[in-house]
């Protein structure tokens, strides 16, 4: 079962991704991101690179495509807040 990340949990995990440009969503227990791409192709197609991994970790961001950006919020609802999942994502994102 997933559980919400405690304080020391939040550290261990966040901060790495505060450095990648991740922050804290405001007023929620969320991380969100911007990324850019050359063009609306370039956004789209790592959508959907991106939604292959989210759909095999069973793990789906709330996201927005906007042209040639895509904004990431990421939040485990079944936890009601931020969970381990949420951080992999948001490696493996930053990693495609």
């Amino acid at each position: 079962m997933t559980e919400k990340l405690s304080d020391t949990g939040r550290k261990t995990v966040l901060d790495p991704l505060f450095e990648t440009g991740w922050q804290m969503a405001e007023g929620r227990d969320a991380i969100t991101k911007t990324f850019k791409f050359d063009d609306f192709v370039a956004a789209f197609g790592w959508m959907t690179r991106a939604a292959f991994w989210a759909e095999k970790w069973d793990h789906h961001p709330e996201w927005s495509n906007v042209y040639n950006s895509v904004t990431v919020t990421l939040t485990t609802h079944d936890v009601d807040g931020l969970s381990a999942l949420d951080a992999k994502l948001a490696r493996k994102l930053d990693a495609l």
